[in-house]
């Protein structure tokens, strides 16, 4: 069973065999540049439920604001059933989605349509669920459809998108329902949410089937870490040296100072120096501002926030000394770098 609901063309017996009772619409949205991983991830369990349990459990529609098809961030282009308002307008369309998710990816953080807004907006009135996969959340929350509400973000879009909007509780979780909003970092998590969701209406026992298929060993929980530990990350075991980056990653607007650093590590500053080129290849001082560095670029690309923003959110004193640093680090000024969009 397909499941794959054609919206000019819901009648056909060979495509739409007649759905369970309680057979639930998936509409997905595909924004330019999407995540083909966390759309892929989303949608395969959904195929998955239906054939292990012999029953059309979910139908799915996959739009594009403007019906054309859409290409993922990867170069493929994938077909669409339609536009948004296809949807709508089709006689003996399937009338109303339980669920709509906007499948976000590259750019989603300046994407802005209007007509997509106002029928997300719609759906929702309509008692669909809403909700996003990847940077998905930053067009919900550019639609206003996330004030109130609790929701994730891909962990690389996270301080752009606290950034951008300070009044959303974000979070680094793998997804989150809160009410009728129902938001997944992206990538292999999408995965995690769609299994959960099928826990939730049929049973461990299709999901667990459904895991098997997938080859993935577990459904992680919701609130499991996006990134690997930093032991894993950098392949370091120094119990100190994973400290002090921990403490680095926490304190990016007011750096500690490397005395500071080393003493509630409990150990000297040259000890610290030490450590880091053991193990890291490079002085705390300088792994310290590449961080820093980072996460500014993050921004810059990621937000519409003035340069000294930026500067003063990641602990540089002026906007020139940022601008000094971030050129000897990219080799170009954060305004050039900007403009390279």
């Amino acid at each position: 069973m397909d499941g794959r609901a054609y919206p000019l063309d819901l009648q056909s017996a060979d495509l739409n065999p007649s759905p369970a009772p309680d057979c639930q619409t998936v509409v997905f949205v595909l924004a330019p540049e999407f995540s083909m991983i966390g759309f892929t991830s989303a949608l395969e369990p959904l195929r998955l439920a239906n054939r292990l349990s012999g029953a059309e459990l979910y139908r799915w529609v996959v739009l594009s604001p403007d019906g054309q098809p859409a290409r993922a961030s990867n170069g493929v282009a994938v077909n669409v059933d339609g536009a948004i308002d296809d949807f709508e307008m089709a006689p003996d369309g399937p009338g109303h989605a339980n669920m709509v998710l906007v499948c976000g990816g590259l750019g989603s953080e300046r994407y802005r349509n209007p007509d997509l807004f106002r029928w997300l907006r719609r759906q929702n009135r309509r008692s669909a669920y809403v909700g996003a996969i990847c940077t998905g959340a930053s067009i919900l929350a550019a639609a206003g459809m996330l004030d109130g509400y609790r929701c994730v973000i891909h962990w690389e879009s996270l301080d752009a998108f606290a950034e951008t909007y300070p009044h959303i509780e974000v979070s680094a979780d793998l997804f989150h329902v809160d009410g009728d909003r129902i938001t997944c970092a992206g990538g292999a998590a999408a995965l995690d949410m769609t299994l959960y969701l099928i826990n939730e209406r049929h049973g461990r026992e299709l999901a667990t089937q459904v895991i098997e298929q997938c080859l993935a060993d577990r459904m992680r929980d919701p609130d499991d870490r996006q990134r690997l530990s930093l032991c894993a990350r950098l392949g370091v075991h120094h119990p100190k040296v994973l400290k002090a980056i921990e403490l680095m990653e926490g304190n990016m607007e007011a750096p500690i100072r490397q005395a500071e650093l080393a003493g509630a590590l409990g150990v000297s500053s040259r000890q610290l120096e030490r450590l880091f080129r053991t193990y890291i290849g490079q002085s705390p001082a300088h792994y310290y501002l590449e961080l820093r560095l980072r996460r500014a670029r993050g921004l810059l690309l990621q937000t519409d926030l003035p340069i000294i923003e930026i500067a003063v959110a990641n602990g540089f004193v002026s906007a020139s000394h940022f601008s000094k640093c971030y050129r000897d680090q990219y080799g170009r000024s954060p305004r050039e770098e900007r403009c390279r969009e």
